[in-house]
């Protein structure tokens, strides 16, 4: 079946920053997020899903571990179980990236204080 951002499940997180479920199922899951200019991902990790961030729109600082990564657009990085990780939008343009899991990270979200 088709899908779209004007179709897909939406949701808002963080300081108002934008998500759609692309594909949302057990085994996989493909999200279109978008972060306005100067937000923020809360730093956390995943136990058991593996993700891959990739940038569609703008540039994205990642925190993977203890090292920052720059993401510009049509970039990518993966991050492994178990690895700390916080998205950040520096810039003054908002973001759009895809966020793919495997499995779905659903329930298997550890936020670190």
């Amino acid at each position: 079946m088709k899908i779209s951002k004007q179709s897909a499940e939406h949701y808002i997180w963080g300081d108002n920053c934008d998500g759609w479920h692309l594909v949302k199922n057990q085994e996989l899951s493909v999200i279109h997020e978008k972060m306005p200019a100067n937000t923020a991902e809360v730093k956390h990790y995943h136990q058991d899903a593996k993700q891959f961030f990739f940038v569609l729109s703008g540039t994205a600082a990642m925190e993977i571990g203890d090292q920052e990564v720059i993401l510009n657009q049509h970039e990518g990085i993966e991050v492994p179980p178990q690895i700390p990780h916080q998205m950040f939008n520096k810039s003054n343009e908002e973001i759009e990236f895809l966020v793919i899991s495997q499995p779905n990270s659903r329930g298997d979200r550890y936020v670190i204080e």
